[in-house]
């Protein structure tokens, strides 16, 4: 009997035997040759358009060959930076102003700003309450034994000596071995002087150092910074060689300064130092609303004008311009 069947479903038993659905594909060594038996109708020719050098090279390299010439002025910049030392300041960074020869270095830089005619309840520069201090201490100062670098290979390389004054008690604030440390952390911060590669530190406790950084009571830091005002103060005296830090701001800070302690003591090494290594000048806020920079008497205030009433003709205009406290010269490095 003939089964109609349509879509071939049904074997009628006459049909080739060898099923090819379970036989292996093979494929053609030549997929444009006809088949045996049949005839390929004929593909006319396309018209390829010949590359030019830079085409090949963009079909060969693809992303890469627009990724290199990126990678090539990156690269240029990189060497730029390096062979200058690096000491290009980041858009927006405070500056520091202008750096002065060793030899301009003579007599007490940094005082406070003024004649010392302030007075007695100004605001300005005003001592937090907190921790006890020396007041008067006996004028001489104990070397605290240990070594350190930062910076090394610099250009200029500063040893220094961490000393502090006899009489002063460090127990309260750690011993005097905890604020070597700190001192020398401080230094070999990348944002601290040293990110300069004009500028090295290598402590010393033996020998004749380029400066010495002293923590010093209230009373002899006024004898050796050259002022006798109601405002706590550090300087640097280019004379005896010392980094003289108040050990009164040591222990409380600043009230205008508006940061941490922590913050504060790294500013008053990095503002100091800064004048013993050359920055002599003082600093107003540049960015209102911006970093204070290192060189801005950051104790007596954060804003120009807390600063220009203190000193009417000084470098510090009376613009409104108010600042955030920064301990640290270069702040992005």
């Amino acid at each position: 009997m003939e089964i109609y069947d349509p879509l071939g479903l049904y074997s009628t038993g006459e049909e080739d035997q060898t099923d090819r659905s379970h036989q292996p594909l093979r494929a053609r060594w030549d997929p444009t040759a006809p088949e045996d038996g049949k005839n390929r109708a004929h593909r006319p020719g396309r018209v390829v358009k010949k590359q030019s050098r830079l085409g090949r090279f963009v079909s060969t390299y693809g992303w890469r060959a627009y990724a290199l010439p990126v990678l090539l002025v990156v690269t240029v910049l990189v060497v730029v930076d390096a062979v200058r030392g690096g000491t290009e300041v980041v858009a927006g960074t405070p500056g520091f102003g202008a750096l002065s020869p060793r030899a301009a270095s003579a007599g007490i830089i940094g005082a406070p700003p003024g004649d010392g005619k302030f007075p007695t309840d100004l605001p300005t520069g005003a001592l937090p309450q907190g921790g006890a201090f020396t007041d008067a201490g006996a004028g001489t100062w104990r070397v605290v034994p240990g070594t350190a670098e930062a910076g090394a290979g610099a250009a200029n390389v500063f040893t220094y000596s961490v000393e502090i004054e006899d009489g002063i008690d460090t127990s309260g604030i750690g011993g005097d071995v905890a604020v070597a440390t700190m001192i020398d952390s401080t230094l070999a911060n990348p944002k601290s002087w040293s990110h300069d590669k004009q500028f090295g530190f290598r402590r010393i406790d033996q020998g004749r150092p380029d400066f010495r950084v002293s923590l010093t009571s209230r009373q002899t830091t006024r004898k050796a910074c050259g002022f006798d005002i109601p405002i706590d103060s550090s300087c640097y005296n280019a004379d005896s060689g010392r980094v003289l830090l108040s050990e009164v701001r040591w222990v409380r800070g600043a009230i205008a300064f508006e940061g941490d302690i922590g913050s504060y003591r790294q500013y008053q090494i990095n503002h100091e130092v800064g004048h013993a290594i050359g920055y002599h000048q003082h600093q107003p806020c540049e960015t209102d609303g911006g970093l204070a920079p290192i060189m801005m008497q950051q104790t007596f205030g954060t804003e120009n004008n807390e600063i220009a009433t203190l000193d009417p003709y000084g470098v510090v205009p009376m613009d409104g311009k108010r600042c955030r406290f920064n301990p640290w010269p270069y702040p992005r490095g």
